[in-house]
């Protein structure tokens, strides 16, 4: 590969990264909105199905660019923004803490009980997300990667799905049990949340499988790569 072709390589992968990290963080700042999206007028457990938090509409986005970094640049590629997504989210946190710290003047568009009273369960939020998107993450990443030497680059649907499909639960039974746990949902709502959620996410890992391979497709005509090729950025 030309060094022109590297660099090139190298900026879309900042770009994927920096789309990640804002996915995730935005994800956790604005998840006690709820809303409820009805395609299908149906209840489960006593919730509506897909009565589900605004906070879990970009996070899907997160699993397509690590499918879409992991068949592109590699396992260690996709792993390293996992990790930069971690420390954002944890930076988010502690500039949450200084801004909540600071009192408001008189005249301020937002008071300090009002700010309180939206971001002060973000730091649980989290810091149940970390844990339950770390495990989640990484079992993405290893599943797909697992399908993608089986299938010897082959089948790319398959890994998509069965490994967005398996980290998506994980996913969302942690998060919400840690939610409960904390009492910023109640345990009445917990199973009809788990279904929605998780029914959400399939069903938007289904839907997001053609644009991974407009993607794969993309950067496998423009870097001219073989099938199961990976770009090695170093």
């Amino acid at each position: 590969m030309s060094l022109k072709d590297k660099l090139l390589a190298q900026r879309i992968y900042l770009l994927l990264g920096s789309l990640f990290i804002t996915s995730l963080v935005v994800s956790n700042l604005i998840f006690q909105k709820f809303f409820y999206w009805y395609p299908v007028d149906v209840e489960v457990f006593g919730s509506k199905l897909f009565e589900i938090s605004v906070g879990i509409l970009p996070y899907p986005i997160t699993f397509l660019i690590t499918d879409l970094i992991s068949e592109i640049y590699g396992k260690k590629r996709a792993n390293d923004i996992v990790v930069a997504g971690i420390f954002a989210s944890l930076f988010s946190v502690g500039i949450i803490l200084v801004a909540d710290s600071v009192p408001a003047l008189d005249n301020s568009p937002l008071n300090d009980e009002t700010f309180k009273f939206v971001f002060s369960k973000t730091i649980i939020a989290v810091g149940s997300s970390m844990f339950a998107y770390l495990f989640a993450q990484f079992i993405d990443i290893r599943i797909y990667h697992f399908w993608k030497n089986l299938t010897k680059g082959k089948h790319l649907w398959l890994r998509n799905n069965c490994s967005t499909w398996i980290s998506q639960f994980v996913d969302t039974l942690s998060i919400i049990s840690l939610l409960c746990y904390f009492e910023v949902l109640p345990w009445s709502s917990f199973k009809g949340l788990l279904i929605s959620g998780f029914l959400f996410k399939v069903l938007v890992a289904f839907l997001d499988t053609p644009f991974l391979y407009l993607g794969v497709y993309l950067f496998r005509k423009r870097f001219k790569l073989k099938v199961n090729e990976e770009i090695d950025l170093t």
